[in-house]
């Protein structure tokens, strides 16, 4: 082909490049939520897509496909044509924790993902059993570092965030408790409500009506400051911790090739949507902070958590089988 006619179809391709960014979105986009309904990924994904149907003037279709610890919907989010019809909300467990576990999964966080923004972010928290013989963190420290081997940690299963969450805590204190994982948050709490096991590793917002109600005390909370609802309650980072002290995070990706006007297009709607009223109070009700950064600085939060995971998954050699 001639030289002037390469130059030609070149520039017809980005014209036309140029004019589908423009024009988009021209028929429903599908917000593939990698979880169940009714959890906190669930709740920040539909209130992004109730407001961003509405700024886009297209539909954004819920689309929950649950499993594998959320890796059964990453990968159907990276698979997806790379058009900005198929976005997915991303994950501290879908983005570094499994991928981190897990060699083998189908997908890889960096290279197969194009973030869009953060949508929102949620503190984590250490909690036990009123009958734990520690009142506050100090306390709860010197029974850990007196009873080594002693004490076990609820989660939402192994290699779940707060598996992960308990590992870190126990590599930057130099202590050692013995996980016990369960098959969600909803069994792990039980068992902890009940006194079978002492300490429960969680997301604040699914613990915080126990921690209300007095039937769980917070010991600790990762967050950038002392949350408004438990003030007497320290962070990691005030106690000198500053791995465990990054809050878990719900984001939002496309699949890898998407045009960069097509993710400036969906950043702009999303981060508009976290400045409605309703869905900010929707938010923090199920204890989530309004987020709404750059695709870069999502980018950096991925690529932190998953070096800061794949260090930890070698250090405490922690293995999905177990």
């Amino acid at each position: 082909m001639h030289k002037s006619k390469i130059a030609l179809a070149l520039g017809l391709a980005a014209a036309a490049s140029v004019a589908q960014a423009q024009s988009f979105p021209t028929k429903p986009i599908r917000l593939i939520i990698p979880f169940a309904p009714g959890g906190t990924t669930d709740i920040v994904g539909r209130g992004a897509a109730d407001q961003m149907s509405r700024i886009l003037g297209q539909p954004v279709v819920v689309e929950n496909r649950a499993g594998g610890g959320g890796s059964i919907g990453a990968d159907a989010i990276a698979k997806a044509a790379p058009d900005g019809y198929t976005i997915g909300i991303s994950t501290v467990s879908t983005m570094a924790v499994n991928p981190a576990c897990n060699p083998k999964l189908s997908y890889d966080p960096i290279k197969d993902f194009k973030p869009i923004t953060n949508l929102a972010n949620v503190a984590n928290v250490i909690a036990v059993n009123p009958n734990f013989p520690a009142k506050n963190y100090q306390e709860f420290l010197a029974v850990l570092k007196a009873n080594p081997g002693k004490y076990s940690f609820a989660t939402s299963g192994t290699c779940a965030f707060g598996h992960m969450l308990g590992e870190q805590f126990k590599v930057s204190t130099k202590t050692f408790m013995v996980h016990i994982p369960y098959r969600g948050a909803g069994p792990a709490l039980n068992d902890v409500l009940a006194g079978q096991v002492p300490i429960m590793v969680d997301n604040l917002p699914s613990s915080m009506p126990y921690i209300k109600a007095g039937k769980l005390r917070a010991i600790v909370v990762a967050w950038n400051k002392r949350l408004d609802s438990l003030p007497d309650v320290p962070t990691f980072g005030e106690m000198g911790l500053k791995e465990p002290n990054d809050p878990a995070w719900y984001g939002l990706v496309a699949p890898a090739g998407t045009p960069d006007d097509v993710i400036k297009k969906l950043n702009e709607a999303a981060v508009k949507a976290l400045q409605d009223k309703d869905f900010q109070q929707r938010l923090r009700t199920a204890g989530a902070e309004p987020s709404g950064n750059s695709p870069a600085q999502h980018a950096a939060e991925i690529k932190k958590e998953f070096d800061k995971m794949k260090n930890l998954v070698k250090v405490q050699n922690i293995k999905l089988e177990q």
